[in-house]
């Protein structure tokens, strides 16, 4: 039943309620109506979800001084359009230092893996040196751990569409690492150790491509040069870094970073050419599209709209339900956010 509810996390969201609160804006454009009017774009998030928000031309925030990665204070009506819930906002503005007081926390706001960070560090290391067999691969991984493990942490998979969020990165090499071990174990002809090391650097050129949270967008070098090179060229430089590294031991994992999108239209400068960049590939694509069939479980009811794989999706058809959180109406006598 709608609700009026302040300081509650955008997942609580249910059509036709009134809610205020903070979130970090994490995408703001202009546009205009039919009728030539501006109205602004907008998408909120915290660590909860997010959600689509329009700030039409009656609305003073439309004039408002805040910008993309904001963290804002906001105040609006939830309705469902098109399957989806979106955010009339009526009031928006940049949050400050006194609204700590009325419940501001940016570490509230930042969308981060529901997955314990340290804990999936620990199992990415563990898998790769328990299942690499090659000194010289081995090596490789120690090294690229050592330089880019800080940064693999805090990163983004991905801008909008799957892991996008702190840790998602890792969350997603993760998933994908522990996937390929019992994958290689049932097709023995693969070479375990390329796939697994595939896998470490097939979205490792991410770490340069996008921003760490919460400025999750595209640095200069990603719009120009893009992941996938990026990738080659840090899996170059850690090569490089090895004494008599194989040649062709590089070679063939070059070819794995190249081509695991898949196909020429979806950015790969090559295809799968080898049994090892098909597992590449096929783990990946399923990795990111269960990502974003359990992003849409959590944000609304059946049938639902998913950008990243252009159809509509059903999740729950087995009928089964969420237990109740037991969350309590928000208090009456709450301080309430001034805007």
């Amino acid at each position: 039943m709608p609700t009026t509810k302040a300081n509650e996390p955008i997942a609580s969201f249910a059509d036709g309620d009134n809610v205020t609160g903070f979130a970090l804006l994490t995408k703001k454009e202009r546009r205009q109506d039919k009728n030539g009017r501006d109205y602004l774009d907008l998408e909120l998030a915290d660590a909860s979800g997010r959600i689509a928000g329009k700030v039409w031309s009656d609305s003073r925030a439309l004039a408002g001084d805040y910008a993309s990665h904001d963290f804002v204070a906001f105040k609006g009506l939830v309705h469902d359009y098109r399957n989806q819930l979106q955010l009339n906002v009526k009031d928006c503005r940049r949050a400050t230092a006194a609204d700590r007081e009325h419940g501001f926390d940016e570490a509230a706001l930042i969308p981060s893996t529901r997955e314990d960070i340290d804990d999936l560090y620990t199992r990415l290391q563990t898998t790769l040196l328990d299942n690499i067999a090659r000194p010289a691969l081995k090596q490789l991984v120690e090294e690229t751990l050592e330089a880019h493990g800080d940064a693999l942490r805090e990163h983004p998979a991905a801008k909008a569409i799957h892991h996008a969020y702190r840790g998602g990165l890792l969350e997603h090499m993760v998933s994908m690492i522990e996937l390929a071990v019992p994958v290689c174990d049932h097709y023995p002809e693969l070479d375990r150790d390329l796939v697994l090391i595939g896998i470490l650097f097939h979205d490792l050129g991410k770490i340069r491509e996008l921003g760490a949270m919460p400025a999750n967008d595209y640095t200069p070098e990603g719009r120009l040069v893009g992941h996938i090179v990026i990738g080659r060229d840090l899996l170059r430089e850690r090569c490089q870094a090895i004494e008599d590294f194989p040649a062709d031991l590089l070679l063939h994992l070059e070819h794995l970073v190249l081509s695991h999108q898949g196909r020429l239209e979806f950015s790969s400068p090559v295809e799968p050419k080898t049994p090892e960049a098909f597992v590449l590939h096929f783990l990946d694509d399923l990795d990111s599209k269960l990502a974003q069939l359990r992003q849409a479980r959590d944000l609304g009811e059946d049938p639902q709209w998913v950008h990243g794989l252009g159809r509509f999706v059903y999740t729950r058809l087995n009928g089964s339900q969420e237990e109740d959180g037991g969350e309590s109406e928000p208090d009456s006598d709450q301080t309430q956010l001034e805007l």
